[in-house]
């Protein structure tokens, strides 16, 4: 096994960070869902800018993201939520664009621009170590804590205003039947830190084991 030791002079940080995020760029749960916001390195290096918003594209453009709002879209249509969308072809594509506008709007904001404004790592740092309890409190703590690029630990401003944001751009879309004031923006921003929070937790217990060709990462030996 080859290994890339990141302190070696021949590599600059902002090189050996690009190593990595090639290897997070090849996680897929099962092969093909993408899993790109978790690093499983120990040693995982800050991004810069431009690295925070090469994720950001690559999610979102994605194949699979784009399916997976279809899908939310047709399960929408089916309960016919947001029934001030109505019904029928036009309906569908109105949840559809909403969708993949809250998935773009959350992605970009809470996991680019705020992470390079406030200089704080968007992806989830996989532990992997400790007892049962330590891993699940750090999971779901997740959406309000993170690591700053100086490498510190640190409030998640990030994600929680990334969170908020998102939600009010959105209530500027949604059918206005379905709107309720401040009630839906508080509703949509607590419902996704508690899928951050989720995600987390099967990160930290579960996705690991379902995304195939890992190479070996340092936290493997411990």
């Amino acid at each position: 096994m080859t290994e890339v030791h990141v302190k070696s002079s021949s590599l600059t940080l902002v090189q050996a960070a690009d190593m990595q995020i090639r290897e997070q760029e090849k996680q897929r749960i099962f092969g093909f869902i993408p899993n790109f916001y978790v690093s499983y390195d120990s040693d995982a290096l800050p991004l810069n800018t431009k690295q925070k918003f090469r994720l950001a594209w690559k999610t979102t453009l994605d194949p699979f993201t784009i399916v997976g709002v279809g899908a939310l879209a047709g399960v929408e249509q089916a309960t016919n939520t947001f029934e001030g969308y109505g019904q029928g072809a036009e309906g569908y594509f109105k949840r559809l664009g909403a969708s993949y506008a809250d998935a773009v709007t959350g992605t970009f904001i809470g996991s680019a621009m705020l992470p390079s404004l406030l200089k704080q790592d968007p992806r989830y740092l996989y532990k992997g170590t400790g007892s049962t309890r330590s891993r699940l409190l750090y999971a779901l703590a997740s959406p309000v804590i993170c690591k700053g690029d100086n490498t510190r630990w640190q409030p998640n401003y990030s994600n929680v205003a990334g969170a908020f944001a998102s939600a009010g751009i959105s209530y500027l879309y949604y059918p206005t039947s379905d709107r309720n004031g401040g009630g839906l923006v508080v509703q949509n921003s607590l419902i996704r830190l508690g899928e951050v929070a989720f995600e987390g937790v099967l990160q930290e217990f579960v996705i690991r084991r379902l995304t195939p060709h890992l190479r070996n990462r340092a936290s493997d030996r411990h």
